[in-house]
């Protein structure tokens, strides 16, 4: 069947009904669909490894026939049998090789003899049988036994695809081939001219047919290193059209009539004086000068304030709201979570109380009265400052006269919840705009500043208040918990207080600690000498409240707790930590979990405790959290081990929407694309290349990059 790029993906040979709808869950409709469908990794299937040739420590794909497989037990009492492992056993003409599956149970009776198998992976010594050589959980695959496998399976290189449900790599690797042998179209380039000319780029059709089914004489390495051309053309053009919507998304803002605040008269500057609890830092004077000299422009502010934990980005952020206040605007201040806008709203009215500014708290746990009455002060311009989570952008809730939005914890937001709180402009004002300020206390490398925030300026406090003591950091075993709750008792005993975190709220079948049932253990236990108390994400917002309230007066002397603390909390008597289970937190939220301790002039130590065996990529995690409390070598190296996806939290929220490029490993085809982009929508005379390029993408571009909503 001859294909077009609007093809639905049934109608490819070796798809049906069944299949399409699997890979539909996956996002993928039609043949264009699946082109974007991108192999991970490359093997080498023209020239495979002998197994006499395999050599301890490396890596190798081997070809060789299946000669029998076994599931057995392991571990005592009731075991299910997915949980087996499965011991399977190849052979070619050279030799024999073991291979061993944890959690195998899938694989028994799958395999027949004499089927033939392309396994790929690490050979290691067997240590029960130190003579024998065996690889554990390979990447393995069928061969099949039709003429297919000759052309996408073996004497070639073979890409490799992650499997969509129960279709598996190779079925998608048949597939494509199919849809590529019967496409009748050429896919359309919507890259510049100009620029594939000057970057010496091959043509999207070229690039997408190399990436899939690459030809002699392609560099294995340049493909697992995705260097090649081809792979260099598809991440670029990635970058691109995400830049050109941030490029685009400025341009715009950049149009719009915005509010010049007054901000270097008596009036505010004596207002800033009297709010001021302490003298700020060169860096905050510095960073705050930027954020002024924005807001007294007539075109809207859009600026990233960042700082490590604990480095006084709020304090910038209410003097910033002074300003806006003295000028008889509101300002909105959005957290993502309540307990967090909680800690905001108890500051600020603390603050801004010397100037007798009213502070309005708007969050879901709310009684449905006293949320009525707040919309209300809200509504007429009583309250000034307005400290809420996602309630301030419920339709229900409208201001006075909006003229400054500050979001924090920035990512943990989407780009169109910004947007809605920023329409929240009051009736009547014309079309001006409110100034936006969006912080994060999670340290950015520049290269993704680029990615993330290009539609934003940036302003770094890199310099934390005096009178900070260093936190020590130590790693320790479970083994080892007695010493540890010896040295908090100890620390209690001088008058300090102590966290105590664990990753869930109740005991699961995953053996993990709990914190409702340590808080049980350790008030009756460890410290039934002491005041303990207990707080988790689930509990209502009054009592959250009230825990934190009797924590931070001194009135309990530990607090056992989930992560709700990881961001916002502040009581600088608070000088011990201790994480169980630190091995199943991600490394940014350790180090912001850290930065709820060392807040006073007394030492600060935080304790992790983790069982004896833990991961390499757990150990290094701790490793790197021990060695140093510098935010920025913290997140790159957190950045390394999970990639810019997991580590934004945008894998799950869709805000990246790359399928190839990666920000870390392609930071100068980045650095390139900006340039270029930034370059084409800032270039008036070029508008008409410009909209051609808008008209010519296609929805799933639009959707990818949201280059639907400018331009």
């Amino acid at each position: 069947m001859n294909l077009t790029l609007t093809t639905e993906v049934k109608y490819i040979k070796g798809v049906g009904p069944q299949r399409a709808a699997v890979l539909e869950e996956r996002g993928v409709f039609t043949v264009e669909d699946l082109l974007h469908y991108l192999p991970f990794r490359y093997e080498d299937r023209v020239h495979f490894t002998p197994i006499r040739q395999l050599q301890v420590g490396g890596t190798y794909t081997v070809r060789a026939k299946f000669e029998q497989g076994q599931l057995m037990r392991y571990g005592r009492g009731f075991y299910s049998k997915r949980d087996a492992m499965y011991f399977l056993t190849v052979r070619d003409a050279t030799g024999v090789l073991y291979c061993r599956f944890f959690h195998g149970g899938y694989l028994e009776g799958r395999l027949k003899a004499g089927q033939e198998l392309v396994l790929h992976g690490k050979v290691e010594m067997d240590p029960n049988r130190p003579v024998r050589k065996e690889m554990v959980n390979p990447q393995f695959e069928v061969l099949a036994t039709d003429s297919t496998a000759d052309s996408t399976e073996v004497g070639r290189i073979v890409p490799i695809y992650e499997a969509i449900g129960k279709v598996s790599s190779r079925m998608i690797r048949r597939i494509l081939f199919a849809a590529l042998s019967n496409l009748q179209t050429e896919l359309r380039d919507l890259l510049p001219a100009d620029v594939l000319a000057r970057h010496g780029f091959p043509t999207r059709t070229q690039a997408i047919r190399a990436v899939h089914f690459p030809e002699a004489p392609a560099s294995l390495d340049e493909l697992n290193t995705f260097r090649t051309p081809a792979h260099r053309r598809l991440i670029f053009e990635e970058f691109f059209f995400y830049q050109l919507g941030m490029a685009l998304r400025r341009r715009e803002a950049a149009q719009q009539p915005g509010i010049a605040f007054h901000a270097r008269d008596d009036r505010v500057r004596d207002a800033l004086k009297r709010i001021l609890p302490f003298k700020p830092t060169a860096a905050q004077k510095r960073v705050l000068a930027e954020i002024v000299a924005d807001m007294e422009k007539p075109v809207p502010m859009n600026r990233l304030l960042q700082g490590d934990v604990g480095s006084g980005k709020t304090i910038v952020a209410l003097e910033a709201a002074v300003v806006a206040i003295e000028n008889g605007r509101q300002v909105a201040l959005m957290a993502p979570t309540e307990i967090l806008a909680v800690q905001h709203y108890l500051y600020a009215r603390r603050i801004l109380g010397r100037a007798g500014y009213a502070v309005e708290l708007l969050i879901s746990g709310l009684k449905p009265s006293e949320k009525k009455k707040a919309r209300a002060r809200i509504a007429s311009g009583e309250a000034r400052l307005v400290v809420g989570t996602h309630a301030l952008i419920e339709e229900a809730v409208e201001f006075a006269r909006l003229g400054l939005v500050v979001v924090d914890e920035q990512h943990r937001f989407g780009v169109l919840q910004r947007k809605r709180l920023i329409e929240k402009g009051a009736p009547g004002e014309g079309d001006f705009q409110p100034d936006v300020l969006v912080m994060t206390a999670t340290p950015i490398p520049r290269t993704l500043s680029l990615t993330l925030y290009a539609d934003l300026d940036l302003s770094v406090i890199d310099e934390m208040p005096p009178g900070r003591t260093p936190i020590e950091t130590r790693w320790t075993t479970d083994d080892r918990l007695p010493g540890v709750w010896e040295f908090v008792r100890r620390e209690l005993q001088q008058g300090r207080q102590a966290y105590v975190v664990y990753p869930v709220i109740e005991e699961s079948k995953a053996e993990l600690k709990a914190a409702t049932a340590e808080y049980e253990k350790l008030s009756q236990r460890e410290f039934s000498k002491h005041r303990v108390g207990l707080l988790h994400g689930r509990m209502k917002s009054e009592e959250k409240e009230g825990v934190m309230e009797r924590f931070r007066r001194g009135e309990l002397q530990v607090l056992v707790s989930t992560t709700v603390i990881e961001v916002g909390v502040d009581v600088p008597n608070a000088t011990v930590m201790v994480v169980e289970h630190a091995e199943r937190f991600g490394l940014a939220q350790l180090h912001q979990l850290r930065g709820r301790i060392g807040r006073g002039a007394a030492k600060s130590s935080c304790v992790l405790i983790t069982p004896p065996k833990i991961t390499d990529d757990a150990r290094e995690r701790l490793e790197t959290l021990v060695a140093t409390t510098d935010g920025f070598r913290i997140a790159e190296t957190d950045l390394r081990l999970r990639g810019p996806g997991e580590f934004f939290g945008t894998r799950q929220h869709g805000e990246l929407g790359f399928h190839i490029a990666n920000p870390l490993r392609d930071h100068e085809l980045l650095d390139i694309a900006r340039k270029e982009a930034f370059a084409l929508a800032e270039n008036r005379a070029r508008d008409a290349d410009l909209r051609r390029i808008l008209d010519q993408l296609g929805p799933q571009w639009q959707r990818r990059f949201a280059l639907a909503t400018v331009g």
